[in-house]
């Protein structure tokens, strides 16, 4: 029965194990370069990234500053508002006694003994 099954490995145009082999290696390395190709090509797009990323790290902190510098500005503009209206309102107070004073002088001044 052996003599039925055919070995058509020696037919012309069908690949011999070894030429098989060869052209699976041949893909594996085409495959691998360009693997390789893209994982550089990704790498390079990392590093990018990262220098964004720390770029806009640098320009957060640089705002964060600058916010907090303006906060303490902001601060200090307020606490001299404060101190002015009570200031104000301490100026108001006295010329209200004052007018009072002045009108009880006026009023008395106005009328005999």
């Amino acid at each position: 029965m052996d003599h039925l099954i055919e070995d058509t490995d020696d037919w012309l145009g069908c690949p011999t194990p070894l030429e098989t082999c060869q052209h699976q290696l041949r893909m594996y390395e085409s495959e691998f370069e360009e693997l390789t190709l893209q994982l550089r090509q990704e790498r390079e797009r990392i590093f990018k990234l990262v220098e964004m990323h720390a770029e806009a790290v640098r320009d957060r902190d640089l705002a964060m500053a600058t916010l907090r510098e303006k906060a303490a500005e902001t601060a200090a503009i307020r606490r001299k508002m404060h101190d002015l209206r009570t200031l104000g309102n301490a100026y108001k107070k006295e010329v209200g006694d004052l007018r009072e004073m002045l009108n009880g002088y006026t009023t008395s001044a106005k009328t005999p003994p």
